[in-house]
């Protein structure tokens, strides 16, 4: 691609089962394979704020709160210290609110729009154990208006381990750099903020929206067929952003267009998928012994 069709490019709900639809025609997947990327699209188009409002929040003495879920989801006002500056976060919180906006566009920005209204501890999944994340609740023009923003802690990369520093001196800002850079619709609400947070450390986070359409196929039923056609709509999606980041043609070159590549990737994968089992026995039989304590049913 000339360098502007590279930039340009993208992948829309729309294009995607387009493609699925022109693979059925040709028999190279099942009718009900594409009826299960189609659920996943409007499953997708569901996953938006007040979907978040109604599962996440409710009314308390007259004002929108988010539920304690624990150890899923803690009030912000829960986890703090009696006599702590914490006791009382609201004008904590929107000093930081004010930070972050100062990192989002110059000009008039949807978030001035709105007016914050709570916080809350929020359990992170498998990919970002052992980080901090809260949401917090925003509304606009009433109560049907809202907007859920996600804190992300944002840790310096693993590869400051074996290169030089990052140039970015807020790991926050670094990491909304690259999807910025890489990702051909990105976040409006993207920013970054520094917190002292409640044990009085100071960390890098990242904030976006949550829940923004954000969906995921159900690789564990598919066929053959339908996982070839995810993993190729995979595959061009990152080398999009490869592309827009780095040099596509240098790229493209040291690939070569043999299946040497191809094949040291498939050998890395079967190894990283042992390497699960084994960490995960590793860790059942941690918490068999009793030397991990564990939380089952969540």
């Amino acid at each position: 691609m000339g360098a502007l069709d590279a930039w340009y490019d993208h992948l829309e709900a729309g294009m995607l089962l387009n493609l699925v639809r022109k693979e059925v025609r040709v028999k190279r997947v099942s009718k009900k394979e594409a009826r299960a990327f189609e659920r996943d699209v409007r499953k997708a188009q569901t996953r938006d704020n007040t979907r978040v409002l109604t599962k996440r929040a409710a009314e308390v003495e007259g004002e929108l709160r988010i539920v304690a879920d624990p150890p899923l989801i803690i009030p912000i006002e829960d986890l703090a210290t009696p006599g702590s500056e914490w006791e009382d976060p609201v004008p904590l919180i929107k000093k930081l609110l004010s930070s972050y906006r100062r990192t989002l566009a110059n000009q008039h920005h949807p978030l001035e729009e709105y007016r914050y209204v709570h916080t809350a501890y929020k359990m992170v999944g498998v990919g970002s154990v052992g980080t901090r994340c809260y949401i917090m609740l925003m509304l606009g023009r009433d109560q049907n208006d809202p907007l859920f923003l996600q804190v992300k802690e944002a840790q310096a990369s693993v590869l400051e381990r074996f290169g030089e520093s990052s140039s970015y001196r807020h790991h926050g800002q670094r990491v909304v750099a690259g999807q910025r850079l890489m990702q051909a619709a990105t976040d409006i609400f993207l920013g970054w903020v520094r917190i002292k947070g409640l044990d009085g450390v100071t960390r890098d986070y990242y904030v976006r929206q949550f829940h923004d359409w954000k969906g995921s196929a159900d690789v564990d039923n598919m066929l053959v067929p339908g996982a070839t056609l995810y993993a190729r709509l995979c595959g061009a999606t990152l080398a999009r952003a490869h592309a827009r980041w780095g040099d596509r043609i240098a790229i493209a070159s040291y690939l070569g267009p043999g299946i040497a590549f191809d094949r040291a990737i498939a050998d890395f994968s079967v190894a990283y998928a042992d390497q699960n089992e084994k960490d995960y026995e590793a860790f059942a039989a941690a918490v068999k012994t009793g030397r991990l304590t564990a939380q089952s049913g969540l």
